[in-house]
């Protein structure tokens, strides 16, 4: 038959594909459990990594390895109490913010897609900030008990909204045939941008000092005020978002080939596209209200992961690079000052403008 020969060596092609591909997952899960254990050996603290090591095996294994009798109750405070929930939280972000921006980047069919640049950060940003000068600066609930036991969930919660409005705005300026509106997408994601971070500053400048002051760093990206309590929450969140997205993964594959395509595979795509926003955007808010605004990874992490794994659907793959980028750009962040941490925020935005730029370079 004709169409044997391109058979034949499509599946020899995927099947070699399969084969070198079958060891990336296990791979690269190998690889994030040696960097968060490396990872938290970096930091003001001289602490290397065999102390390290030791530290996860007395509080795992109540044993020491490498010659050392016992363990440093200051080290192993500084490993368990501050540097892994900050290693962990930093993991979950990268992961979370990746898997939004690879599914961004396929339902609408624009590979400039990200949280950031579609105004959903900036859309969680302004209802976590409305939030934190709300109940800050107006002293509204303020040290009450009341605010004390649903303050845990009243910054996601405000995130959310902010960020399910953005989508919301983007859809409406988008019109209904959105599948000849990808360029008026992202213009219209920027410009909700702007408006939400204009509003969010209006916000800053009528707040007291004291919540302007508390927000200024957050709002940069930080993972300095992680905890063992606070990794809960994000954790469930960006894993249940990804298992949902996962049972839509034929779905999601079927629209990368155009609306009409998708259409007669008896896919709703109106809805679907909707749906994936919006667990985009629960995953973009429960990060921002965690670690403040980081942008670009979403841009950065699936092109890479489509480079290295071509014609795939590596979601998967895409949030385990997504972690390992993040925990080593807090690494970076937490060492390259000797005297003070940088925001995250603004490492990857330097790193995503330029890979921005290249991406934006390289297409016709």
């Amino acid at each position: 038959m004709k169409t044997s020969p391109i058979n034949s060596a499509s599946t020899s092609s995927s099947g070699r594909v399969n084969i070198g591909h079958q060891w990336v997952v296990p791979g690269l899960s190998l690889l994030s459990l040696i960097t968060l254990l490396a990872a938290a050996s970096f930091g003001a603290a001289d602490i290397s990594f065999n102390d390290v090591i030791n530290v996860v095996l007395h509080n795992t294994f109540g044993v020491t390895i490498f010659g050392m009798t016992e363990v440093s109750g200051i080290a192993e405070r500084i490993v368990m109490e501050l540097r892994f929930p900050r290693i962990l939280l930093a993991f979950i972000a990268g992961a979370g913010l990746s898997v939004a921006g690879s599914v961004l980047q396929t339902v609408t069919r624009n590979p400039l897609a990200d949280p950031y640049l579609f105004g959903i950060s900036s859309g969680a940003s302004f209802g976590a900030v409305m939030v934190i000068t709300f109940f800050t600066g107006s002293g509204v609930g303020a040290g009450s008990g009341l605010f004390e036991l649903l303050s845990w969930i009243s910054l996601p919660l405000g995130a959310f909204l902010g960020a399910g409005v953005s989508v919301l705005m983007v859809l409406s300026l988008c019109g209904r045939n959105m599948s000849s509106q990808i360029e008026r997408m992202l213009l219209s994601g920027v410009a909700i941008s702007f408006m939400f971070g204009a509003l969010t500053s209006l916000l800053l400048y009528f707040s007291s000092p004291q919540a302007a002051a508390s927000v200024l760093f957050w709002s940069l990206g930080s993972f300095a005020k992680a905890s063992w309590e606070g990794l809960l929450f994000p954790a469930i969140v960006v894993c249940a978002a990804t298992g949902i997205i996962l049972l839509f993964k034929r779905q999601i594959m079927a629209m990368r080939a155009g609306d009409e395509t998708a259409h007669t595979l008896g896919i709703n795509v109106s809805r679907l596209r909707l749906q994936m926003l919006l667990l985009c955007s629960l995953i973009t808010a429960i990060l921002v209200a965690n670690c403040g605004g980081i942008g670009f990874v979403g841009l950065m992490i699936p092109h890479t992961v489509r480079m290295l794994f071509p014609g795939r659907f590596p979601l998967i793959t895409t949030a385990l690079v997504g972690g390992l980028f993040m925990v080593w750009i807090d690494v970076l962040a937490r060492t390259l000052l000797s005297s003070q941490e940088l925001p995250v925020g603004i490492i990857t935005a330097v790193i995503g403008s330029i890979f921005f730029l290249f991406i934006l370079g390289s297409r016709r």
